[in-house]
């Protein structure tokens, strides 16, 4: 397990503690103070709708969407994305609002150079009341960050494991996410995937200290080992300290979205969510 306590941790020191935007979530909508729900690619064997319903059985309060899921069982030639018809988004809304819950981010979608484009994910997560948009897409920050700008919405860099036969793909690494934000607009951040940090042999805690002031949302995972075969687990559960990591989140005033994205047990995963739930909501620092 590498830890990570590079040259770039002490631009951290600089940064402010907290990022915010002009429309935080409610503390209605939280768990023991934290926005805490599910990425609706937990259940990708679903639609978004059975998506929604999941998170609320499992006690959630907040949902982040991914491209491309099917609407409904009943509508399955509809998605929901950034292409939906107002019509398809109208039914979305109606669903969250009949299970008490808010969408509060997006991704992980590709941002185009071709700033017409670009602005549909915008358009939709305004639509949406979405706080930030998660991506990967590093070489077409220039068009971005203007709509960062114009729309008041975060964006968070995703990381996915290191990737061992291709040394050009550094989103892994939180000192590269950090180089890349440090001098971009304040709602620029990194979307911190602990559970691919472990994948990638780094313990997250110290992957979040590299980067405080500048995490913007979460996909929070708690995997049974460091490794690139390693599953997740219900908090607590596994080996990646969600005790140390909750602490951290707090110590830095974070108040962003937390969105559990469980890779395993793909049809019948509710049982785990609601276990990870139930983790943050008796949680004691």
């Amino acid at each position: 397990m590498k830890h990570l306590f590079a040259p770039l941790f002490l631009l951290a020191l600089a940064i402010p503690a907290m990022v915010r935007s002009a429309d935080p979530i409610p503390d209605d909508h939280k768990i023991n103070g934290f926005a805490i729900g599910c990425q609706a690619y937990t259940f990708n064997r679903f639609t978004a709708f059975q998506a929604i319903d999941k998170t609320a059985a499992a006690g959630g309060k907040v949902i982040e969407f991914y491209p491309g899921q099917k609407l409904s069982p009943e509508h399955l030639d509809l998605k929901v994305d950034h292409n939906a018809t107002p019509e398809t988004l109208d039914m979305v809304k109606a669903k969250l609002k009949e299970k008490g819950l808010i969408a509060v981010a997006y991704g992980v979608v590709g941002l185009s150079k071709d700033e017409k484009e670009c602005r549909k994910v915008f358009e939709f997560a305004k639509t949406m009341g979405i706080r930030v948009i998660n991506t990967e897409s590093v070489d077409s920050i220039d068009t971005w960050e203007k709509l960062v700008k114009e729309y008041d919405i975060k964006v968070g860099f995703h990381d996915h494991p290191k990737r061992d036969n291709n040394a050009d793909y550094k989103m892994w690494d939180p000192n590269y996410i950090l180089s890349v934000v440090k001098d971009r607009d304040v709602r620029i951040g990194s979307c911190a995937d602990t559970g691919h940090w472990m994948r990638s042999g780094l313990k997250p805690v110290d992957c979040l200290r590299i980067l405080k002031g500048r995490i913007v949302s979460s996909h929070l995972k708690d995997l049974n080992g460091y490794n690139h075969l390693a599953h997740d687990m219900p908090y607590g559960q596994g080996e990646g300290d969600v005790n140390a990591i909750l602490k951290e989140y707090q110590a830095q005033g974070f108040d962003g979205p937390i969105s559990i994205e469980y890779e395993h047990k793909w049809e019948d995963s509710l049982p785990d969510v609601t276990a990870c739930i139930d983790y943050v909501k008796n949680w004691k620092p």
